[in-house]
């Protein structure tokens, strides 16, 4: 009897819930978690045509890409100096794409704004890769407040502007063509005196009113001078310091001094340092990309005999040199 009851009571509900349903309006279901239709993204072949710098042989490349309705840049990197494939959704893009190996030297800042978009060194100091920075070193006058900015190493880039990625089947194709943006300098000290006074094999310079940065955006350099610190080897033989090494070049439209400053530390235990103004050496030179800086004589101060006042090694001594021209 209770069972037949039971199935009474089922039958009835049923009958309840049919007639609720099939008096209302039929409406889709809608699932808040269901994820919005993404726009189908293309294959695209990035190249990189070197006819530019046909010597350079990086071992792997970032690209920035700036989509036209985004503040936002996307990155990728590309092993190799070839390209590679990507994935995009469809539209307009710009494009920034350089070297990102072997960069321990270099910081980037305003990623987000191509046009300002910037590559500059570390302070020297971070480094620990300059024995005369282990210290407070005297520097040249009117160079007091430049920062001590580490030289940069080999730096391609380029930008392109205003490439689509359509929606039709088939490959899209980047092409890029990278330059490189450092520049090489040489420094050379010829027919130096008592040049077997200097101890070590190597010494230390500086070369001031550099650019600090480069704005791969707007293929500029910027406008805050920093001094740059090098080597120099020293060839007893020929009595000839020569140094060789990268900056970002002059700035782009502030004219600094470019002051050479060398230090020296002798057998004797003194320390020295001498300053030649190579202003016009940089701002003229034919080929701003390949600057050589010649000082033709320099005459470095006789050891003490041993019996002789030995100076105090704290104190800096200093001469500023004329350059014969």
């Amino acid at each position: 009897m209770k069972s037949i009851l039971n199935k009474s009571y089922i039958l009835i509900f049923t009958s309840a819930l049919l007639t609720l349903f099939s008096a209302c309006d039929h409406k889709e279901l809608i699932f808040d978690s269901e994820p919005t239709p993404v726009k189908q993204r293309s294959r695209t072949r990035v190249v990189y045509d070197w006819r530019y710098a046909p010597e350079a042989n990086p071992a792997s490349m970032e690209l920035c890409l700036y989509p036209s309705n985004s503040s936002k840049h996307l990155s990728f990197n590309l092993t190799g100096k070839d390209g590679g494939y990507i994935s995009l959704a469809p539209g307009k893009y710009d494009a920034i794409s350089m070297n990102n190996d072997d960069l321990d030297w270099a910081k980037y800042r305003n990623t987000n704004d191509e046009d300002d978009f910037e590559v500059y060194t570390h302070d020297a100091s971070e480094l620990g890769a300059y024995k005369l920075l282990t210290s407070s070193i005297p520097r040249a006058s009117g160079t007091e407040d430049e920062r001590m900015a580490a030289t940069p190493e080999l730096s391609w880039g380029t930008r392109s502007d205003n490439f689509t990625i359509s929606e039709e089947n088939g490959e899209n194709v980047i092409t890029l063509y990278p330059e490189e943006v450092v520049c090489h300098y040489t420094v050379k000290i010829l027919n130096v005196d008592n040049i077997l006074s200097a101890r070590g094999e190597e010494i230390d310079g500086t070369l001031s009113g550099m650019a600090e940065g480069y704005r791969f955006g707007s293929n500029v350099t910027t406008d805050s001078p920093v001094t740059m610190p090098f080597t120099l080897q020293i060839d007893a033989e020929n009595r000839t310091l020569h140094g060789e090494f990268l900056t970002f070049g002059e700035c782009n439209t502030l004219e600094a001094k470019h002051i050479l400053t060398v230090y020296l530390f002798l057998t004797d235990g003194s320390k020295w340092y001498y300053t030649f103004d190579v202003h016009d050496q940089v701002a003229e030179a034919p080929d701003p990309r390949h600057v050589d800086i010649i000082v033709d004589g320099l005459t470095l101060p006789k050891p003490l005999s041993t019996g002789g006042l030995i100076p105090d090694v704290n104190d800096w001594n200093t001469e500023v040199v004329d350059i014969k021209m």
